[in-house]
């Protein structure tokens, strides 16, 4: 029989933990088939800080290292500087990168070190409840802002990829969303790419990733995806923002 479809050997059988509709699964699985095809398992470091992805290193087939809230571009600099020869990754939320993190982001950015950010953007905090984050949108409805966000009190959301993109020391970033096939193809393409410019030694890649977050959004997974195509795409358009020959 013909194989349709096999289970890539970077993830490993152990069940998510994350919620029924989370889009999380999803991005796993398409950081571990990119790994798994440029055959750079076995140098592989993966950094995950605090967030919903806390438990990373439960589900990668490689070498993973905890970091604390926001600091995982710290943490992969030292690894990748300590050997140059590792492809080094970090694996954040929005609440951990654009907030707490948003310093370490940007110098390692500015620095042009040369790893591999993948930036999961679900507009929200989602393990510690549903507060409002960088990148919540305005008038979203989180449990720090019950009446939506007003910008007149919080300000604007943060868009990460467009504010980095200005910087001189990173050679590649892109905004994708994983909330149809169509999408989740180019969002893996768009993830390879990051990885092979590492390969490469190009520079600070960044990959920004749309996702939903049914249960804090109060929502069903149906009307999570429709919602993220609807209000966060026209918030945070797709496309590469940055990307260096």
């Amino acid at each position: 029989m013909a194989v349709v479809y096999e289970k890539t050997k970077l993830l490993t059988d152990k069940p998510l933990h994350y919620c029924p509709g989370c889009t999380h699964g999803i991005i796993h699985r398409l950081v571990a088939e990119a790994i798994d095809e440029l055959g750079i398992q076995e140098k592989t470091i993966g950094i995950a800080p605090v967030g919903c992805a806390v438990f990373a290193y439960d589900y990668f087939n490689c070498d993973m290292m905890e970091a604390a809230h926001g600091r995982a571009p710290a943490v992969a600099t030292g690894c990748k500087r300590v050997n140059p020869n590792n492809i080094v990754f970090t694996y954040q939320g929005d609440g951990d990168l654009a907030s707490i993190g948003a310093a370490e982001i940007t110098h390692a950015a500015t620095r042009g070190e040369n790893i591999t950010v993948i930036f999961v953007n679900n507009a929200i905090y989602g393990m510690t409840g549903g507060q409002m984050a960088p990148t919540t949108l305005p008038g979203q409805v989180t449990t720090t802002s019950p009446y939506g966000r007003d910008p007149s009190l919080c300000g604007y959301p943060i868009r990460v990829s467009e504010m980095l993109s200005t910087l001189d020391g990173p050679a590649y970033i892109a905004r994708v969303s994983v909330h149809d096939v169509k999408h989740i193809m180019e969002a893996k393409k768009a993830i390879r790419k990051a990885f092979e410019m590492q390969i490469n030694r190009k520079g600070f890649s960044l990959v920004e990733v749309l996702s939903a977050c049914p249960t804090n959004w109060g929502m069903t997974p149906q009307e999570a995806l429709k919602w993220l195509e609807a209000n966060m795409i026209p918030q945070y358009p797709l496309g590469v923002k940055k990307e260096v020959e």
